[in-house]
């Protein structure tokens, strides 16, 4: 008798090849039309399904749980896991996995680019040609803030945080300060050409600062428009790590009045809706949270939450679980 197939639901569009090795071991309803589902239409979409494949805009919460009692593994296709309630999934015996290293190096390139892109002023220099303002050279035109033998300022020193001081210490000759839940040892400090600050010395010292912290209730509005007003007015502030992190309404605030010189911004409180004060204001650059947006990276994020499924479904262990031993 031939073993029925595990089903699961693929909650937005992917890449066609993954969903064909995804049918290859498990019973596949999909989501192609990439239309976004209410918490309501998730639910009844994945009755009967043993997994799901999320993207992190999808929230596997205790609500969805209590309703979809035969669900056993959710595989997010993103290193950030702010989606799932892992408590609550830990309790129910359900696998949460994510997408760790496959996307460090593009995302801290991209990390990389924002921060020279806004200390630069590129965006709005860019605008400011394509109307048709440009119309001779000045010695301060869009004059902006020096990034080689600056001083980068990291918070939060994961596999990216760690990326992006490596470009600027080798790369950039920059001296690079970080602050962390937990220092890093000092090998790695010393690969990284870093050195640790607390978060007051790092707010005061940094020219440009990026934020790759994950999110958490703790790390809601890290910065804020307290820690906005101990920053140097020439200083930038990037954040590729999650919506929340920043008081995006403190921050347009802050720009508008020039208390910092500018900011680039992947990633926003209650994405894809961006609060309209940031819309309005010049030193912003904005991009709609791209971070890891190379066709190979985004491949690659696609297989992991894939073989996460398939290991799972079909043998009993994940390759990556965020709530071991469940997940073992």
């Amino acid at each position: 008798m031939t073993q029925r197939k595990p089903a699961i639901l693929v909650a937005r569009a992917i890449f066609p090849n993954v969903l064909d090795r995804l049918r290859a071991h498990l019973n596949v309803s999909s989501n192609q039309d990439d239309v976004p589902w209410t918490p309501e239409a998730l639910c009844a979409a994945l009755q009967g399904k043993a997994g799901i494949l999320t993207t992190g805009a999808e929230r596997v919460d205790r609500a969805l749980l209590a309703a979809c009692p035969e669900l056993r593994i959710a595989a997010n296709m993103a290193v950030g896991y702010n989606n799932f309630d892992l408590e609550a999934m830990t309790e129910r015996g359900v696998v949460a996995t994510n997408t760790p290293d496959v996307l460090t190096e593009t995302t801290a390139d991209f990390g990389f680019a924002l921060m020279m892109a806004t200390a630069r002023r590129m965006p709005e220099s860019e605008h400011y040609l394509r109307a048709g303002h440009w119309k001779r050279w000045r010695y301060d035109m869009f004059a902006g803030a020096e990034v080689h033998g600056s001083t980068l300022g990291i918070l939060g020193m994961g596999r990216i945080g760690q990326g992006i001081a490596r470009r600027g210490a080798l790369g950039f000759g920059m001296k690079v300060i970080y602050h962390n839940r937990s220092r890093l040892d000092a090998a790695t400090e010393a690969a990284c050409g870093a050195t640790y600050v607390s978060k007051a010395e790092l707010l005061q010292q940094a020219d440009h600062l990026v934020l790759v912290l994950p999110y958490s209730a703790q790390n809601h509005h890290a910065i804020g428009a307290p820690e906005l007003a101990q920053m140097k007015p020439t200083a930038t502030l990037t954040n590729i790590a999650r919506g929340g992190i920043v008081d995006d309404a403190a921050l347009a605030v802050a720009l508008r009045e020039r208390r910092i010189a500018a900011a680039g911004l992947d990633v926003f409180e209650g994405e894809p809706q961006i609060n309209p004060e940031l819309l309005t204001v010049p030193n912003v650059v904005l991009t709609p949270h791209i971070a890891s947006a190379t066709l190979p990276t985004r491949q690659a994020m696609a297989d992991l939450a894939a073989d996460n499924l398939i290991a799972y479904l079909t043998m009993g262990r994940a390759i990556t679980p965020l709530n071991s031993p469940v997940g073992a």
